[in-house]
């Protein structure tokens, strides 16, 4: 049996982060990065790990990457603090790495928001490469931070428990956050788009979620989230045509 540590990134998380590493409790070792919390995490944090480490957050790739740099394990097992670790997932990762024959695998997450397990708008089974050696790879990427392992990489069924946002107002203020990495990652990568597309792109994201992923099907909530999903990419683009429009002014 391989070792395997969880990699755990907090900020203000005094909600969530003793449920989080319960759910992980049975694993070798626990590391926990954190971005100089003013709340009560911490000291939740202690009772479940020594390895804790602070550092002032930059992007997620580069933390997470510090996180992995901590860590003794072979394998990590990458977790949210607002995530919780399923007993059939639980079992399902000590299987698997009791004989690996896969370089990563994909866990499904179960998102919960608006008082509902959100099962369309494309937000499950919402696959998500969070089980890899340590040594082998590193996150890039300024927004939805990415990997690229070499080798196989295999779906696992257990699922991940996501309480994704607290309210509307905390979906707002992370849509906020995500559209400027997103425009900045554009932008230096010299991407452009024109006025029409950017009026287009969130008429096709809503046609997207509410009938293709199924939206309606969710009632209410499914017709707030595919209008948040459009306004997202009008806010993304119309960040993105702000930063150009302010170099030739």
């Amino acid at each position: 049996m391989v070792s395997i540590g969880v990699l755990v990134l907090t900020y203000n998380e005094e909600d969530n982060i003793e449920e989080c590493l319960e759910s992980v409790s049975w694993v070798d070792e626990i590391v926990v990065v954190d971005s100089y919390s003013q709340d009560d995490t911490l000291e939740l944090a202690r009772q479940y790990t020594s390895n804790i480490y602070q550092r002032e957050f930059d992007d997620f790739a580069t933390q997470r990457n510090y996180g992995l740099d901590q860590m003794e394990s072979e394998w990590v097992l990458v977790v949210d603090a607002d995530e919780r670790v399923t007993s059939d997932l639980q079992e399902e990762v000590l299987n698997k790495l009791s004989n690996p024959e896969a370089s990563g695998y994909k866990i499904p997450r179960k998102n919960y928001f608006l008082g509902k397990w959100i099962k369309y708008c494309g937000w499950y089974p919402d696959y998500t490469l969070r089980l890899f050696k340590v040594a082998d790879n590193r996150y890039s990427g300024l927004v939805h931070e990415g990997l690229k392992i070499e080798g196989t990489v295999e779906k696992l069924e257990g699922t991940l428990i996501h309480y994704t946002y607290r309210d509307l107002e905390h979906y707002l203020n992370k849509i906020n956050h995500y559209t400027t990495l997103d425009a900045q990652k554009k932008y230096q990568a010299g991407k452009r788009k024109r006025l029409l597309y950017i009026l287009m792109r969130p008429v096709l994201e809503f046609i997207k979620k509410y009938i293709l992923k199924k939206g309606f099907l969710l009632g209410s909530q499914g017709l707030i989230l595919a209008i948040l999903s459009s306004y997202y990419q009008f806010l993304k683009y119309i960040k993105l045509w702000e930063k150009y429009n302010s170099d030739e002014s």
